[in-house]
């Protein structure tokens, strides 16, 4: 049950990541908190796969430049 969970929750990273790229590499980070939840947002932020950036007018997680 446990990898079954785990294996759920690293498609939904993957997917986030693919939908990043999708939209050019970055996308307001406000568009995403109701597709994707606040933990596999957290989850590559920790991971350093993406990055927050303050436009001024918003905040946009953008994938990561060494990534």
């Amino acid at each position: 049950m446990y990898k079954t969970v785990d294996n759920s929750f690293e498609r939904r990273a993957n997917h986030l990541l693919r939908s990043i790229r999708l939209c050019g590499g970055c996308v307001p980070l406000h568009r995403l908190q109701f597709q994707f939840s606040d933990s596999v947002i957290q989850t590559l932020l920790d991971k350093e796969l993406v990055q927050v950036q303050n436009t001024g007018r918003g905040f946009l997680l953008e994938i990561a430049e060494d990534f």
